[in-house]
């Protein structure tokens, strides 16, 4: 079955979650093959399973913060921030077919940061016991993940020109102490959106041994059901 990465360009976050529903339904059925969502997302702050309030401060409950629209999510991780120059990724694959569990797709997730950003001149890594790739004590991308029914759904996020200022208002992950960067931040002028999402899918495809076509949603989607669009967005 071909394999897709569908390129959503700038999306609200709960348009593209009821999507990634929509993708996972029809990949736990068979009903496409597996499939990369790649998208920036509207200003927002999402929470994960593990999310505290003090990661958030005040206002994390009222639906916003510091003027930005606040969602749930049952991803892995704590709070963090979405924006407009950020490249989100979100797999839609069949776990058993390239991992052994949750704890090596993670890594691959990284790994696959790690490479594309290596190819943007970014030297980038790993921190022990703190997921998502780290330069140095600043992260430039976080991980979290949902697998169910063996499909994965969520995915990374990495800072490319995107604003950094949002993360200041919360503790990014939950991780106090430690600061964020991005591609913009770490190679100044030479930073570029689509250079970096080539690098990102090149990268990706290489670590999971898979080849994605590139494809419009409406195409993948023609011939499967609505009605995970229409569940709870979270």
């Amino acid at each position: 079955m071909i394999g897709h990465v569908l390129d959503l360009g700038l999306t609200e976050y709960r348009e593209a979650c009821r999507l990634q529903l929509r993708a996972h339904q029809a990949r736990v059925e068979d009903r496409i093959g597996d499939t990369l969502l790649l998208t920036e997302h509207l200003p927002v702050y999402t929470l994960g399973r593990t999310a505290r309030a003090e990661h958030a401060g005040e206002g994390w409950t009222c639906g916003a913060l510091a003027g930005i629209p606040v969602h749930a999510s049952d991803r892995g991780g704590s709070i963090t921030y979405h924006g407009p120059g950020q490249m989100v990724g979100y797999p839609i694959l069949k776990l058993r077919d390239y991992c052994a569990g949750p704890k090596a797709y993670v890594a691959g997730l990284e790994e696959t940061v790690i490479r594309a950003l290596a190819g943007l001149g970014v030297p980038a890594g790993r921190r022990g016991g703190m997921p998502g790739v780290w330069v140095s004590e600043r992260k430039i991308a976080a991980v979290g993940v949902r697998i169910s029914r063996g499909v994965t759904r969520h995915g990374f996020a990495l800072n490319v020109v995107n604003d950094l200022r949002p993360f200041s208002a919360i503790v990014p992950c939950g991780l106090a102490g430690y600061g964020v960067t991005s591609v913009a931040q770490e190679r100044g002028a030479a930073a570029d959106f689509e250079q970096a999402r080539r690098a990102v899918l090149r990268a990706f495809q290489e670590v999971f041994g898979l080849a994605l076509a590139e494809a419009r949603a409406t195409e993948v989607f023609a011939h499967t059901q609505a009605e995970a669009a229409d569940a709870p967005c979270v």
